[in-house]
């Protein structure tokens, strides 16, 4: 891997301003894993609009007509579920997220009730995989309709599959159990045959869902960075081997700058913040996964262009690389999980991360512990308390940045009394 420090001049912390943050990060952790608690992980989600059971009939099932009621239910800023008919519930990718963040922890103090919320967690996603498929999968709890598609609740997403296998990978490392790694490659075995990747030339690029093809990018790499996670633990050279052509479809596919489209349809084109940070861990899981280095440059060139355009000084990110609003929880939450992961190659992005995480918990987090999903021009906040799109996610990435806080500066921490 190469070894670089990119825009230096960021001032490394003081001793006292770690300590200080460590507190802040500390104390905002435990307020949502409190709500958390009290709400038995169960939140909304942005798209789950077409669960709306009072008026899901009123689309008359076109597609025009569900993407206006998904779509006006995600941006209204006052949260319509509750009268709408759309419960709080539990999700497959949010149970990722939150089995990370508490895998994390265990990891950081040591402290039994992290793992056994771990252990819980994954036990819940094994019980909660898609039906009907080669290996293990996950996908929404909800109906979706997509520009490119409609899926039905439970059709299973790489995005979603990848990054829960990368989970049971994490819980592998840590707790050596075998059973999760089974997990891992049964998830790896659903993206070999249930959804095949197109051809291009020697390239491919993975499919989201089973019955789609369109081009995404980071829906492509969250697909091959899993891959290469388990070829590491397995040797298995098929993973590896469309591990490779998925990294290199979207290799090819980056522009003069750095940057990447969302993918690869003209109605797919645009840049934004989290969708660029997934394809760069996935770049580096797969560098650091196979030995592979022919990406690397690629990598370093988007991660310049992510840390230099996504950013305002005082750490608020921006949504898209050519405006800024809305303020969305998701683009803090990843951002800050990409940051720790790319610390190692850039030990000048502690200040950066830190920034991010006291804007998002100062801006963002409810005095009840859950944080708002999105900031709008006019100072209009939609506080609607999203699972995984902004509790699950920011759990996950505050125990992270907690844990190289920690040791930056106070070297051990407790959560629990």
């Amino acid at each position: 891997m190469p070894t670089m420090q990119v825009f230096a001049g960021n001032p490394a912390l003081s001793e006292g301003e770690i300590r200080s943050t460590t507190s802040t990060v500390r104390a905002s952790l435990l307020r949502l894993s409190g709500w958390l608690e009290t709400h038995d992980y169960e939140g909304y989600d942005t798209f789950d609009g077409l669960n709306a059971r009072f008026v899901r009939f009123l689309t008359f099932e076109q597609p025009m007509l569900r993407i206006v009621l998904q779509q006006g239910v995600r941006r209204f800023p006052l949260n319509l579920r509750p009268i709408l008919g759309v419960r709080p519930s539990r999700s497959t990718k949010g149970m990722g997220f939150l089995a990370a963040g508490f895998i994390r922890l265990h990891g950081l103090t040591g402290e039994a009730v992290w793992a056994e919320r771990a252990r819980a967690a994954l036990q819940w996603l094994v019980a909660n995989v898609s039906p009907g498929y080669a290996g293990a999968c996950w996908g929404n709890h909800f109906d979706y309709q997509s520009r490119s598609g409609f899926e039905r609740k439970l059709s299973p997403s790489v995005v979603w599959t990848s990054h829960i296998g990368h989970v049971f990978l994490d819980a592998h490392d840590h707790f050596g159990d075998a059973l999760y790694l089974d997990t891992a490659v049964s998830a790896c075995e659903h993206i070999l045959h249930d959804l095949g990747a197109d051809e291009q030339d020697e390239a491919r690029c993975i499919n989201y869902f089973p019955d789609s093809n369109h081009h995404v990018h980071n829906a492509n790499t969250l697909g091959a960075s899993l891959l290469a996670r388990t070829y590491a633990h397995t040797r298995n050279q098929e993973y590896r081997d469309l591990a490779r052509r998925a990294m290199l479809y979207t290799a090819r596919s980056q522009h003069a700058d750095g940057s990447w489209d969302y993918g690869a349809e003209p109605n797919l084109r645009w840049v934004d913040n989290f969708h660029t940070a997934y394809v760069l861990d996935c770049f580096k899981h797969y560098s650091e996964s196979t030995g592979d280095t022919q990406f690397d440059s690629a990598m370093m060139r988007g991660y310049e262009y992510w840390k230099s355009v996504f950013f305002c000084n005082d750490g608020a990110p921006r949504y898209y690389n050519n405006k800024m609003r809305p303020l969305d929880i998701q683009c803090s939450s990843q951002a800050i999980d990409t940051l720790v992961y790319f610390n190692d190659l850039d030990p000048d992005n502690l200040p950066l991360a830190v920034r991010v995480a006291q804007w998002t918990i100062r801006q963002m987090q409810d005095r009840t512990g859950y944080f708002y999903y999105r900031c709008y021009p006019a100072g209009i906040v939609n506080r609607t308390p999203t699972l995984h799109w902004g509790q699950a996610t920011m759990f996950s990435a505050l125990a992270a940045l907690l844990s190289l806080l920690v040791r930056e500066g106070p070297g051990s921490i407790q959560l629990c009394d």
